[in-house]
């Protein structure tokens, strides 16, 4: 299991530890000292007598690489900018579903449904409900009642 802090914190971390040993403390002191299993101390000064500083030095943990490349992800930012119905979707509602389905057919990737918002994320996008509003509404007629109308049937308090 990976300890917990930044790759900067566990480097400097380490780099305590082999001060201290070089001041003539025991690993078990040092490792108890920085919280640490006296194992460890010995390992980081082991890793310093082969490869001097650079045994120490910072080594974050790269992961998983992406499956879409920067470029990649710029263009779906494009064709999602499009709407869904560009796409040959019945409606220009996005969906995560609906985003999978289009990452495979343009890239030849495979996204788990669960991830493409994490992906969407991270091109700027946020989920978002679509309000829903009847085909027949008359926005004039609306704004006509609630200044003529509404008034007028409106409770006042009384006093």
């Amino acid at each position: 299991m990976r300890p917990l802090g930044s790759p900067g914190e566990l480097e400097r971390r380490r780099r305590r530890a082999l001060s201290m040993l070089q001041e003539g403390s025991l690993p078990v002191e040092v490792g108890r000292a920085l919280g640490v299993d006296r194992r460890s101390v010995r390992r980081w000064r082991a890793a310093f007598d082969q490869e001097g500083a650079k045994g120490l030095a910072a080594k974050p943990s790269p992961g998983r690489p992406p499956k879409l490349d920067a470029r990649s992800k710029e263009k779906l930012r494009r064709l999602l900018l499009k709407g869904a119905e560009a796409h040959g979707f019945p409606t220009d509602l996005w969906t995560c579903p609906r985003v999978a389905e289009l990452i495979r057919r343009t890239f030849r990737v495979s996204y788990h449904v669960d991830h493409v918002g994490r992906l969407l994320r991270t091109l700027g996008w946020s989920p978002q409900k679509p309000e829903r509003r009847a085909r027949e509404r008359d926005e004039q007629a609306i704004q006509r009642w609630v200044r003529v109308d509404w008034p007028r049937v409106k409770k006042t308090r009384p006093g």
